[in-house]
């Protein structure tokens, strides 16, 4: 009895979530991006003149089997010699049955302008796998048996990215499917900005925007973030989402070229989930790399 009403209470997630936003269809959910654009937009890695590797870990109800995590691995090195950087971007996504691996790779490259102004341009290139094992579901159930998917499409994405010492603007379409499938996805439009604002010698403030549109698929989904920089050292801040969840986020800079952070995300409001709160929490590394490294906040 327990495991049939675990199996319908999981199924129940996995469709109501499928609905609205499925793996194969969710745009960039992450909470802390302001700290790590790179995933939604690859000419965001030029912003920066040391190499880096960024991991992200990110946990849904905590507690219940099979509730929606995430971990998101990204990296890239600068290529002085032709002002751009390389990279790889890794993604696994698991709720339930379903699995999501996605990783492409990319290369970004930078023009200045005048006033010590960037332009940034970027491409990428990889795969997506989607599998979902409903058979794992209840294995003695004829409705799950020969239900499994295990799909792999080739994946293509864009990016541009206008930026100075303080501030930066971008467009991006990371995710350009290129063949067909049950896990192809409607194309995700990402436009960001943040500005970095000093208040006195030992404040910094950093609101940021992150939109994602799919056109009639999902609807528009806004990020508001705001962070206040203490020193060098210490980073306070929260995030609005459009889905009612809101978040707050600590950063610590470790060391100049160390950061770790974390960010506890709930629901107000109506809850999106049959009257569950939908926790999340999400835990940051990062770590740069190079010569004369100073502490970063763009």
């Amino acid at each position: 009895m327990k495991k049939h009403l675990y199996i319908a209470l999981l199924v129940g997630l996995t469709t109501q979530l499928w609905s609205n936003k499925a793996l194969a269809q969710q745009p960039f959910t992450f909470t802390q991006y302001m700290n790590n654009l790179t995933p939604v937009n690859n000419a965001y890695s030029t912003t920066d003149n040391a190499g880096s590797v960024n991991l992200i870990g990110r946990r849904q109800w905590v507690g219940i089997d099979g509730a929606p995590s995430s971990f998101l691995l990204n990296g890239s090195v600068p290529l002085a010699g032709v002002g751009g950087n390389v990279g790889l971007v890794l993604l696994q996504d698991k709720i339930g049955p379903e699995n999501l691996t996605e990783i492409n790779a990319f290369f970004a490259k930078k023009v200045q302008l005048s006033g010590g102004n960037f332009l940034s341009a970027s491409i990428n290139a990889g795969f997506r796998n989607h599998k979902i094992t409903y058979s794992s579901l209840d294995p003695s159930d004829p409705k799950f048996q020969n239900s499994d998917v295990n799909e792999t499409i080739t994946n293509l994405g864009f990016g541009v990215m206008l930026y100075g010492s303080n501030y930066y603007v971008g467009l991006s379409l990371p995710r350009l499917s290129l063949n067909s499938g049950t896990n192809t996805s409607p194309n995700a439009y990402y436009l960001t900005g943040a500005y970095v604002k000093d208040l006195g010698t030992d404040f910094k403030i950093k609101p940021s925007v992150l939109l994602a549109y799919q056109g009639n698929a999902l609807p528009l989904e806004y990020n508001f973030s705001a962070t206040l920089y203490v020193k060098e050292d210490v980073g306070v801040g929260f995030n609005y989402r459009n889905d009612n969840a809101v978040a707050g986020i600590l950063t610590v800079n470790v060391a100049k070229n160390i950061q770790f952070g974390y960010s506890y995300q709930f629901s107000v409001g109506k809850y999106p989930v049959g009257g569950v709160n939908n926790t999340t929490q999400e835990l940051t590394l990062s770590y740069r790399f190079g010569k004369n490294l100073a502490a970063r906040f763009l």
